[in-house]
């Protein structure tokens, strides 16, 4: 099944190029595995090819011109998949429109200068929780929560989840007995999460609105 995620590579000109990667959300580690001497967080400390290409689709290199690119290069693996996604996008966009709170397990956001944020994903699609709701959107449907790190590890990342799956679970039985409709089990979600994040960590919602609706903007 691997541990998906994406990746949203800062351009110059503020937008993001966005790439995928297979087993980058396990334990977060990407977080600490892209650096400016590996671009796409593989082994490689010496990726003159990934800072190369990295350096031109910061510049605007379209996702078409890559393949070209890349032809014929006897490349080491890596974790995050060189060829983006999609590029020059904003994050809206990205977290709106683009990221699977099912799927992609987390997300992570890369600067210029490569200052990588790590966010876990929190989807709220219910049709696991409660036996009323047949089908929940997975796409932009859901929360990004930052996490907590000392010595390099996540700090109380499955216990949020675990708090998570927990809250799920009561919001599924509340609807199932008729005591929430889905706009207000959504509204319950949302201000519960935003309780157990706190104040020591960021929490992003995307809204039919504006896509970021920000619940604490402190840092982690």
């Amino acid at each position: 099944m691997g541990h998906r995620a994406l990746v949203a590579y800062e351009r110059t000109d503020g937008q993001y190029t966005l790439h995928y990667s297979h087993w980058g959300a396990a334990n977060l580690k990407l977080k600490h595995r892209i650096s400016a001497e590996s671009p796409f967080g593989g082994d490689d400390t010496d990726s003159k090819w990934a800072k190369q290409l990295l350096a031109e689709l910061a510049d605007g290199l379209e996702a078409d011109a890559v393949d070209g690119y890349l032809a014929g290069e006897d490349r080491p693996s890596t974790v995050v998949e060189p060829k983006p996604r999609a590029t020059g996008l904003t994050l809206d966009e990205i977290v709106a429109d683009h990221l699977d709170y099912l799927h992609h397990e987390a997300f992570f956001v890369v600067s210029t200068t490569f200052e990588v944020t790590a966010y876990r994903t929190l989807w709220f699609g219910l049709q696991y929780d409660s036996e009323t709701v047949e089908q929940g959107e997975t796409v932009g449907n859901g929360a990004l929560a930052t996490v907590r790190w000392y010595d390099c590890e996540p700090v109380g990342d499955g216990h949020l989840q675990g708090q998570f799956a927990a809250l799920k679970d009561v919001v599924g039985d509340m609807l199932d007995k008729g005591v929430f409709t889905p706009s207000t089990a959504r509204q319950y979600l949302k201000r519960k999460l935003a309780e157990r994040v706190g104040d020591r960590q960021e929490l992003l919602i995307p809204t039919g609105e504006s896509p970021f609706e920000t619940a604490s903007l402190s840092e982690p």
